[in-house]
């Protein structure tokens, strides 16, 4: 006799649930891994870039990569964390909400370009002193293009195909590395960089659009609905404002560290930090295929499942931290040299920290998918406050380490917040869309 599938609808509760989790384990490893391709990708073209033109080039390649994509996030209102709330589920009319993400893409790209144009006088003399004005004019090509391929992530989130998006993530970096190899040929300097970096995503979003073709994203469209537009822009720029704060949290340890110990010191804390966030990729891809899920399921679901999540999510961070803990002593001193054993205790300091970060990411996927955004930014915001304030005080006197404890509490301070945020919005009324959003 043959085994004979069972129907889904025969499943009992338990099958279900242990069907959810072995694809969500699934996809969290498909998603670990496009992001370990793209970390693989980055570090192989910093080493190219290095051996090219030095460390200047290098800090172009930085300059060029980074600049640009903080100004085309807030030119195109945080869009790639808005779609896909947007596409899933059926909260809104389809066949208004796929024009209309298409409409802000473009808007986005032209007015990042734009803003990067009209911002150059200031990025050259800030950031492109050294390089010529040229190079930052130039700068706004990649302004322009970046948003396309951020923008296509997020439109793969939402259309119910998570290993799309996750390897994406991957296909972004890759398709740098022949471009600039062939560039190489004939043509050195930051211009070939940039060059390489705009065909890069050209090629990039190319792949994304076309993958979104076949999933008939752009069948059936009606007409861009600007009211659902400024909807879609006020979502996304209420889950940017958490970005930058995340942001602003993570890099103002290094800001003050370096400010008040100089640069030694700072080498030394980028390190252990650097070292100490690899316990974050379990974290964020657990916030990138969750929340298009939770988009799609109603509140009573998504809390449910959230809630059952907490503690694996957290075991999963702590499994992560305890191997890094273990090796940290040997590894750092080894890979970058005996100077750097004094990472070794900001780095413990802050993998005790940043174990809490999957528990983050999962309830930010949570707040974002039952639409609250802005709760999201607000619990990011507490650690930031925290970080500022115990940074002002620990570093001074404590150097290196004095960042690592502050960071560390902040990490714990932001979850504790978005915990609290999420008992507070599971007890809420469930809210419904209006007709017009429904179509």
């Amino acid at each position: 006799m043959t085994d004979v599938q069972q129907p889904a609808a025969t499943l009992t509760p338990e099958q279900s649930e242990i069907g959810l989790r072995k694809r969500l384990v699934g996809l969290v490893a498909g998603n670990m891994a496009g992001r370990v391709g793209a970390l693989a990708s980055l570090g192989v073209a910093t080493i190219l870039v290095a051996r090219v033109g030095g460390p200047k080039l290098v800090g172009a390649f930085t300059l060029v990569r980074i600049l640009p994509g903080l100004l085309c996030h807030l030119s195109n209102a945080g869009l790639p964390a808005a779609a896909p709330y947007f596409l899933a589920g059926d909260r809104y009319d389809q066949r208004t909400v796929r024009p209309t993400l298409a409409w802000l893409t473009v808007l986005g790209a032209v007015l990042g370009g734009l803003g990067w144009l009209a911002l150059s006088p200031l990025l050259y003399l800030v950031f492109f002193k050294s390089f010529g004005m040229w190079i930052a004019v130039a700068a706004a090509a990649p302004s322009f293009t970046q948003g396309f391929v951020s923008v296509g992530k997020g439109l793969l989130q939402g259309t119910d195909d998570p290993n799309g998006a996750s390897l994406a993530i991957a296909v972004e970096e890759f398709v740098f590395l022949p471009i600039y190899l062939v560039i190489l040929t004939g043509w050195y300097g930051p211009g070939a960089l940039i060059t390489g970096l705009v065909l890069a995503d050209v090629a990039a979003a190319a792949w994304i659009a076309r993958r979104l073709a076949r999933r008939r994203f752009f069948a059936g469209w009606g007409r861009p609905d600007r009211r659902l537009g400024r909807t879609i822009a006020g979502y996304g720029l209420r889950g940017y404002l958490g970005q930058l704060i995340d942001l602003l949290q993570l890099r103002f340890d290094m800001a003050l560290l370096g400010a008040l110990a100089g640069p030694k010191v700072l080498g030394v804390y980028t390190v252990a930090s650097k070292f100490a966030e690899l316990v974050q990729l379990p974290g964020l891809a657990v916030n990138y295929v969750l929340y298009p899920d939770f988009a799609k399921e109603d509140r009573a679901t998504a809390t449910r499942r959230t809630a059952r999540l907490i503690l694996p999510v957290l075991a999963v961070s702590t499994a992560t931290a305890l191997p890094l803990a273990l090796i940290a002593g040997t590894a750092l001193p080894w890979v970058f040299g005996d100077v750097f054993e004094d990472a070794v205790v900001p780095t413990y300091i802050r993998l005790a920290g940043v174990v809490t970060f999957g528990v983050t990411g999962l309830v930010m996927a949570y707040l974002y998918g039952v639409g609250r955004p802005g709760a999201a930014s607000s619990g990011q915001a507490v650690g930031l406050l925290v970080v500022v304030a115990a940074g002002a005080v620990l570093i001074p006197a404590h150097g290196a380490v004095g960042a690592a404890i502050a960071t560390s509490v902040s990490f714990v301070a932001t979850t504790a917040a978005l915990l609290a945020w999420f008992q507070h919005v599971r007890k809420a009324p469930p809210t419904t869309p209006t007709p017009r959003e429904k179509g």
